[in-house]
């Protein structure tokens, strides 16, 4: 790397520091959640454009995403820093810490997410309570495979190397994919412009049990 161009990079993290410490620490871990899931309904929108003509962008609905983010940023904020206090683990001699982690995250957090997810952006959506209960029914196995596909190693690595205060914003760095994910499972449709169903459970909001 030219000395110019490591002077500069060195400028930017110089400059980037006070975002990670304090109170800045929580409004960046905010913002981070809800611009990247913005960012991945933004692709994904662009996708649907290009295989559905006629289609045009909707920003409400990537600041509809943007809103969720932003409300599951302070969550994630304090999830990790309880679970570093809960388990404290420090590289690969805090294994057995870190895996007891992984599992409480993926037990957890993840499942907790994925209703936050779906409920949250149907109020946002203007659904009543059983509409988007139904929803969950639908998809919310989908989402909890998915993720349990994705996210065990991802966290793995997270609890092991990163330090605590770039928690949120390593998960944020890898997750644009996976909110594009989340795009699509929310607004995906069949060829016949109908919601594609999934899995059932039992939603406890339902007013019945099926």
């Amino acid at each position: 790397m030219a000395p110019g161009t490591w002077r500069w990079v060195r400028g930017v993290w110089a400059a980037c520091q006070p975002l990670f410490h304090g109170r800045a620490l929580l409004v960046t871990n905010t913002l981070g959640c809800g611009v990247l899931m913005a960012a991945g309904d933004g692709a994904r929108q662009a996708w649907e454009i290009r295989a559905r003509p006629g289609q045009t962008y909707s920003p409400r609905r990537s600041a509809r995403m943007f809103a969720v983010g932003c409300s599951m940023g302070p969550f994630l904020h304090y999830w990790y820093l309880w679970l570093d206090h809960v388990l404290p683990a420090a590289g690969l001699r805090g294994l057995p810490n870190v895996v007891r982690k992984v599992l409480m995250d993926q037990l957890v957090a993840s499942p907790l997410l994925g209703v936050w997810y779906f409920l949250g952006l149907g109020c946002l959506e203007g659904q009543t309570l059983s509409q988007s209960c139904q929803e969950l029914q639908e998809k919310f196995w989908e989402f909890y495979k998915a993720d349990w596909c994705v996210w065990p190693a991802a966290q793995l690595v997270n609890f092991l190397f990163v330090p605590p205060q770039f928690r949120v914003t390593y998960v944020n760095s890898l997750t644009l994919g996976w909110d594009t994910y989340l795009s699509y499972l929310k607004y995906r449709v069949s060829s016949v412009g109908l919601s594609v169903p999934g899995p059932k459970w039992h939603c406890r909001c339902s007013r019945k049990w099926g």
